[in-house]
């Protein structure tokens, strides 16, 4: 089956919210790591969460600088994380990366 540039673009952001909420990758670095996507793939994706509902914000590590710290999710929107979670592997599958 061949998906559209939009499905798989709305699944990269739902996985990538996964990622982040379920503590697995919870920066630029990480995400890069456990998807292979490139890493200005993956800032856009970040930035993309707002487009959906998904409130997803940068928490500064106490005591550090430069931008150390990670992203969580604040809020799903419209989105159901459970089912999100239930569907994690095959969402991974069906963009070709490795599962969770």
């Amino acid at each position: 089956m061949t998906l559209s540039k939009t499905r798989t673009s709305f699944y990269r952001r739902l996985y990538l919210a996964y990622l982040i909420d379920s503590g697995r990758a919870t920066s630029i670095p990480a995400i890069v790591d456990a998807t292979g996507m490139p890493r200005r793939t993956a800032q856009d994706t970040l930035s993309a969460l707002a487009e959906l509902d998904i409130v997803c914000e940068f928490v500064q590590s106490a005591g550090e600088r430069h931008q150390i710290g990670h992203y969580v999710i604040r809020d799903w929107g419209p989105i159901s994380s459970r089912w999100l979670a239930d569907h994690a592997d095959q969402i991974a599958r069906t963009l070709g990366y490795p599962a969770p």
